[in-house]
């Protein structure tokens, strides 16, 4: 079986998404979107009928966006989040959202066929805040492979 790698990123933003505080986020949102989707090793990104992800709720929390997507590989993400145009509104995070206390992305691998749902990123994420990184969830930091996560046990 071949495998993919999924991610999510929660950010809690500083305002309502329709105040203008957040205008320019939201100006920039369908660029960005369409950037990952051109990028290569780009899969697949959680959506809604608006075309992003932004009245998919997370934690049950009315200020988290939810970002979710899958890659080929973490070398694609990583390429798209941090050496592409991307990097231009992701300096500008601090405008728009609020710093987590909390590890707010996780990354794992899933078979290539797959679109995790939001509750399976969920449980990756919160065992990433317990547990630490393991194969199971894990960031850029501390990378593990596919066989590492097939021969993980809970």
């Amino acid at each position: 079986m071949n495998y993919h790698l999924a991610q999510i990123n929660i950010a809690k933003m500083l305002a309502p998404l329709e105040s203008p505080v957040m205008a320019d986020f939201v100006l920039n949102l369908e660029t960005i979107n369409a950037l990952a989707e051109a990028s290569q090793g780009y899969v697949w990104r959680l959506k809604d009928e608006n075309n992003d992800a932004t009245s998919i709720k997370i934690y049950d929390h009315e200020f988290l966006l939810v970002n979710m997507s899958v890659w080929k590989d973490i070398d694609s993400l990583f390429q798209f989040a941090y050496h592409s145009q991307h990097v231009d509104i992701f300096k500008r995070r601090k405008e728009w959202f609020g710093v987590m206390t909390q590890m707010h992305m996780a990354l794992w691998f899933v078979p290539e066929d797959h679109q995790p749902l939001v509750e399976e990123a969920t449980k990756r994420l919160d065992y990433l805040r317990t547990h630490g990184e393991t194969p199971y969830a894990f960031s850029f930091k501390k990378r593990f492979s596919v066989d590492d996560a097939i021969n993980f046990k809970l």
